[in-house]
């Protein structure tokens, strides 16, 4: 619970900081679960990843879990050492120096308003085909991103308290309905839908692992919000492994049980040629003729929903990035002022405004929202935010290589070590697969990754004419 106070607190600078002791395990993990958009990741993710692998679906979503469990081994071994909202750029800090972190700082910025851009103007694409096709009138795109643009900043500068319950109402709809879905499937078809048959290595490992992989693991992209938490938190050294594994037991779980039992109504054998033949309105399709248009219907309307959820989620965290650096001096002070509820209302004001500047250029332009915005920015994002994870990955590896060489082999360096190994192959994987994250585009928007290397140079000739940068400040 809030405590209350009169007037921001203020550290040794005369900085305000973000209130202490005032989220739970539950608190956090519903940001996370909501930035994670289960419903919409379902929907819309899921029939790429059944043209791809198949049966072998829910197998994927499983491997995508695991290779976050195993990153988080070591990520949460240094938690003991770290309580920043600066998310991995207080790690990288850690192990590898204010210099490599602020080069990161730059990809974290470029990756969160890149991702943030997309998704809006996905949402925008979404609820305006909603509404028309209940009947109701065709509202420009924009107009639909920049009034729930609004209501979300406005919501994160009133704090967690407003954002969470919020949350809460979207993200027990969105359990519901799908739990509604399989409920009608089992109803339908019987428990035979769970059957092992499809998880064959043909299917799982078969030539499309490699789009499916990356299709899996971009919908646990959010789970970084887990840390950016931490100077909120209640006991944060027990409070954040105890979210984390939540979510990804959670969202693992969600994601694996909802496609094996949509992957076994549809038939193993037909899965594949379904999701390709259909894959916007596979699961629609499923709903309505297992349990009829009224869930069909609820299931379109809660995607939409989601979106709220999701990017009101990634709004919360991504402006304790900003108030993070912003106090480590990287950028303006000004983002590091909170108000009398200690949310970062500054750097909140900033992301929206920032986010809202992006797409009003793209559309301005005339860029489709969805073949072009949410396509481009959101492969961007996606590739941004797995050299993030590898730089995390080799900051940790050299921390305890330095500082607790001899403690707990596998929690500080058979699992660290691992995980690198598996996002390198993850990276490998986001370059050449670069065209299908991009929907099929190709051309120009391949150009856009050269700002993952421009942001991270940007950060470095920060370092030079800010030598004074300094991660380690909580706050707290």
């Amino acid at each position: 619970m809030e405590r209350k106070s009169s007037a921001p607190e203020l550290h040794s600078s005369g900085r305000s900081k973000l209130k202490a002791d005032r989220l739970g395990v539950l608190a956090i993990a519903f940001f996370v679960i909501a930035a994670a958009a289960p419903i919409a990741a379902v929907v819309g993710a899921s029939p790429v990843i059944f043209s791809a692998s198949g049966p072998g679906t829910p197998v994927v979503y499983a491997i995508a879990a695991l290779l976050i469990a195993l990153f988080s081994v070591g990520y949460l071994r240094m938690s003991r050492e770290i309580t920043n909202a600066a998310g991995f750029v207080a790690y990288i800090a850690k192990g590898l120096g204010s210099r490599w972190a602020t080069g990161a700082a730059g990809i974290a910025v470029l990756t969160y308003l890149s991702l943030q851009s997309g998704l809006w103007a996905q949402f925008g694409a979404f609820a305006q085909q909603l509404v028309t096709g209940l009947g109701g009138p065709s509202i420009p795109v924009y107009l639909w991103i920049v009034v729930a643009l609004t209501l979300t900043t406005a919501l994160t500068i009133r704090g967690v308290d407003a954002s969470l319950k919020v949350l809460g109402v979207l993200i027990v709809g969105e359990t519901l309905v799908i739990a509604a879905l399989i409920i009608s499937l089992i109803v339908q078809h019987g428990w035979g839908i769970f059957t092992f048959n499809g998880f064959t290595t043909q299917s799982v490992l078969g030539p499309g692992i490699g789009i499916s992989l990356l299709f899996a693991f971009t919908c646990f992209t959010s789970f970084e919000a887990t840390v950016v938490f931490a100077e909120e938190a209640v006991n944060p050294r027990r409070t954040i492994p105890r979210a984390l594994y939540l979510v990804i037991g959670f969202v693992g779980v969600f994601y694996a049980f909802s496609t094996w039992a949509i992957s076994g109504s549809i038939g193993i054998d037909n899965i594949q040629s379904a999701a390709s033949d259909n894959p916007a309105g596979l699961v629609f399709a499923l709903a309505e003729t297992n349990a009829g248009s009224w869930l069909s219907t609820a299931m379109q309307i809660l995607v939409v929903t989601s979106f709220i959820a999701m990017l009101l989620g990634l709004s919360n965290m991504f402006s304790r990035y900003l108030f993070a650096l912003g106090r480590a001096g990287t950028l303006p002070a000004k983002l590091s002022h909170t108000n009398h509820r200690g949310a970062p209302s500054t750097a909140a004001l900033i992301n929206g405004l920032g986010v809202l500047l992006i797409i009003s250029i793209f559309l301005a332009l005339g860029a489709d929202p969805i073949t072009t915005v949410f396509a481009w920015l959101v492969a961007l994002g996606t590739a941004g935010f797995i050299t993030i994870l590898i730089l995390t990955s080799v900051a940790i590896i050299i921390y305890f290589a330095r500082h607790q060489p001899g403690e707990n082999l596998w929690a500080t360096k058979i699992a660290p070590v691992l995980s690198s190994i598996a996002f390198l192959l993850i990276g490998y994987l986001a370059i050449t697969n670069y065209d299908a994250l991009l929907g099929g585009a190709g051309g120009i928007a391949k150009w856009l990754l050269l700002l993952i290397p421009a942001a991270f140079f940007l950060g470095l000739v920060i370092t030079i004419r800010k030598p004074q940068i300094n991660y380690q400040d909580s706050g707290i």
